[in-house]
């Protein structure tokens, strides 16, 4: 872009009759502003890719605090929080538990996922795990793919 700049100028000192303050043509700032466009054009959607994929990733490191919290509740009590329970159980005592040594997390609410919704806890999960920890991704409905897929954890 500096180059097409530095051209441009070039032209402009090689026409006679011009002076300095004569500012810039209109077919000057036309080239220049759909060079600006051709840019952003292509770096726009690369870059909210970026971003779409920060907030997976974000997310996917939520849910790994989140399992650490669920394996020291688990030490603790010999189970895991029930569907009833759910997250909450992390950082407020059920009241049918004597062996909660909680909080487990170190923020007082369970947290959000990126996209500002709560994670889905269910107990027991699927293929014979204890349970199932998942974000519906930037879209909120199951499935999808890209940044709109699901997170699901173990």
């Amino acid at each position: 872009m500096k180059m097409a700049l530095q051209k441009l100028c070039a032209l402009r000192k090689k026409r006679p009759g011009l002076r300095r303050d004569d500012g810039f043509t209109l077919l000057e700032l036309l080239v220049v502003l759909v060079i600006i466009g051709l840019l952003s054009g292509i770096v726009g959607p690369q870059v909210m890719k970026l971003l779409g994929k920060a907030k997976g990733d974000v997310a996917k490191v939520q849910m790994d605090n989140i399992i650490s919290s669920l394996s020291l509740f688990s030490l603790d009590t010999g189970r895991y929080p029930t569907n009833s329970e759910g997250l909450l159980a992390l950082v407020q005592k059920p009241s049918d538990l004597k062996q909660w040594s909680g909080p487990y997390l170190n923020t007082e609410s369970i947290p959000n996922d990126p996209w500002n919704r709560p994670y889905i806890y269910n107990q027991p999960g699927l293929n014979g795990k204890p349970y199932q920890l998942k974000s519906l991704g930037a879209d909120g409905i199951i499935g999808g793919q890209a940044e709109d897929a699901d997170i699901t954890k173990p």
